[in-house]
């Protein structure tokens, strides 16, 4: 397999950071849950490492991002209607949105508790804002509002990708799947 993006599929490169960080969003969501769940004792672990793992999408999609927009994409199918390039186009801006905005707000609402946001231990980051427990609340409630929007952004983005495979067989998904080859034309 190839690093870079050709006409016809994505390289290992952004195959390899689409995936990474569709994994970790996963595990965000299971931390989250497990936080929930937890003693206070045991969320302050829990949560340092969603907040390092976040850290890791914000960079991840940093680098994808820059990698997408140096490196060329795979055509998309001869037939596909403009309103669904449109709809694809807007889709992915939106994911990109989420992805960053999601980590930030963490931040901000980390802050905001006068908790610091560490990664891994290695460093801590500067607070944006000074603390504010008032605020706490409503950034949580953003906070979810975004992850939420998320999950029904990544819905619609994988039921597009079932439905290009199985209903339009073309190549779309195929283009993100390492190892499979093309369908024959």
């Amino acid at each position: 397999m190839q690093l870079g993006n050709t006409r016809t599929g994505y390289g290992l490169v952004a195959q390899s950071l689409h995936w990474i960080v569709a994994g970790l969003v996963v595990y965000q969501f299971v931390l989250a849950q497990r936080a929930e769940a937890a003693s206070l004792f045991q969320q302050l672990g829990i949560l340092g490492r969603h907040k390092s793992i976040g850290l890791t999408i914000f960079a991840l999609a940093a680098l994808r991002l820059a990698w997408n927009l140096a490196s060329s994409r795979p055509d998309p199918p001869e037939h596909e209607p403009r309103y669904r390039l449109i709809l694809a186009r807007a889709t992915h801006a939106v994911l990109y949105a989420l992805i960053f905005l999601l980590p930030v707000s963490g931040w901000i609402m980390s802050a905001a508790a006068n908790t610091p946001v560490s990664y891994f231990g290695w460093f801590t980051l500067p607070n944006p804002v000074s603390p504010r427990q008032e605020w706490v609340e409503p950034l949580q409630a953003v906070h979810g509002a975004l992850f939420a929007t998320l999950t029904a952004i990544v819905i619609i983005h994988s039921a597009a990708a079932l439905y290009h495979h199985f209903v339009l067989k073309d190549d779309v998904l195929r283009h993100m799947l390492p190892g499979l080859r093309r369908r024959k034309s």
